[in-house]
């Protein structure tokens, strides 16, 4: 790269990263989750906005006229964003599965996350397929995605959501995301054999089979054996990282982690999780590393990943209102139910029924990864493919919205826990672990 390829280069990143911050500065004095501004920022800089009226000029046109060089240096830090967030997300959930939370997860990821699913396979024959079907033509691959549009929960927005608002140390905070983990691995299997069955027209069992053992393997093993070896590693003496270099030693597992999940065709989204949480088990002495990777973290990477998602968006072409509202209505009328009905046989009252559900409904990063894979494999259209996106943002703000008012209001999370103190008072710090 040279110099004046990496100058523009960094132009373009000050641009977004400023635009992110600005834009996620004033969502959040509309006690609205900095993460939309974050990616709103993006959709204005975008095709969408900036590119309808000045074509030449926006991100994605001057990404897309970027050398080799520096669209790599680019991904990579999308990547790293979307790294470092889960990463910190998984340190700060050191109990995520714990003993006595069994019943409630097994009710809300049965119920919330079977039951959508389960009933949109139900309705074959009342889904009109035409306006959402892509050139693949297979029906069964877009049945199966509309499933898990209607069932998936985002683990990094509702991550980020549940931090800026103070929450993420609250046990409500602890159900939320271990429903979406187990729920999400699911999910995840399902969009293989989705994405396979568009390809060939045939169901590979066996690649398939090989594919869910593996991701349930890697995932028991980070939750149940990789913290003991760890903890063995840490008390080592010939392990001189963790106590002259921490950050070091911490950016060493991350590293780890993610290039074992890619030999496994493995989410790095799971790896980042994972390494967190087996570190932060493993040890004490990494809290205050934790908490200064999670601040550059947040101040630089993680704003910048979600400012590019949103300018891959191109909301000008192709839009059905009338898809949107429809899917939009169904979706979340159904994951509301279902999570609520879930809560309610786990034992919680109404309103922590409800808060549960709102969290639960937004579907964040997974919904426009979906959209994007989908679309890639031609299951999708792309009047379905911008209805995804819209979706995944609307049900985030919503949750926002909805978790914003429930704590200005001074109401408990959970009918167990003491009401949260207001959003206004909180002051959202970026990785502060729990002793």
């Amino acid at each position: 790269m040279s110099s004046a390829e990496f100058g523009s280069f960094c132009l373009l990143l000050t641009v977004l990263l400023g635009s992110a911050h600005l834009l996620g500065y004033l969502f959040d004095r509309m006690h609205q989750p900095k993460v939309i501004g974050e990616i709103l920022a993006g959709l204005i800089l975008g095709p969408t906005l900036l590119g309808h009226f000045f074509p030449q000029w926006h991100i994605s046109a001057a990404f897309a006229g970027m050398d080799h060089t520096s669209a790599a240096a680019l991904g990579f830090l999308y990547n790293l964003g979307l790294l470092l967030l889960m990463f910190v997300s998984g340190a700060e959930t050191k109990n995520l599965f714990h003993p006595t939370d069994r019943r409630e997860l097994t009710w809300l990821g049965a119920v919330g996350t079977g039951f959508p699913f389960v009933l949109a396979m139900l309705c074959v024959p009342f889904i009109p397929m035409s306006p959402m079907m892509g050139s693949a033509n297979s029906r069964i691959s877009l049945l199966l995605v509309i499933g898990i549009a209607v069932s998936v929960t985002s683990i990094p927005v509702i991550s980020r959501i549940l931090r800026d608002l103070g929450i993420f140390q609250t046990r409500f905070a602890r159900l939320v995301l271990g429903v979406a983990v187990c729920e999400d691995i699911f999910l995840w299997a399902v969009l293989a054999l989705a994405v396979s069955l568009a390809k060939s027209g045939n169901v590979p069992a066996r690649a398939i089979a090989l594919h869910t053992f593996e991701t349930l393997a890697y995932l028991l093993a980070g939750l149940l054996l990789m913290p003991r070896m760890l903890r063995a590693i840490n008390a080592s003496k010939w392990n001189p990282l963790i106590a002259n270099s921490p950050i070091g030693y911490i950016c060493f597992v991350l590293l780890a982690y993610s290039a074992l999940a890619a030999m496994l065709d493995v989410s790095f989204v799971f790896a980042a999780f994972l390494a967190g949480f087996a570190l932060a088990q493993s040890t004490d002495s990494l809290q205050h590393a934790f908490e200064d990777v999670g601040k550059t973290a947040f101040a630089v990477f993680i704003p910048i990943y979600f400012a590019i998602v949103g300018t891959q968006l191109n909301l000008g072409h192709d839009f059905s209102f009338g898809l949107l509202a429809a899917f939009l209505g169904i979706a979340c009328v159904v994951k509301l139910i279902s999570a609520g009905a879930g809560a309610r046989l786990a034992g919680f009252d109404w309103l922590a029924s409800t808060n549960l559900s709102m969290a639960l409904n937004a579907r964040g990063g997974p919904g426009i990864v979906l959209a994007s894979v989908a679309y890639e494999a031609h299951i999708i259209n792309v009047s379905f493919y911008t209805t995804l996106v819209l979706v995944a943002l609307i049900t985030s703000q919503m949750a926002g919205a909805w978790l914003d008012y429930v704590l200005r209001r001074g109401w408990p999370l959970l009918q167990d826990e003491t009401a949260p103190l207001p959003v206004q008072t909180v002051v959202p710090a970026p990785t502060k672990l729990a002793a």
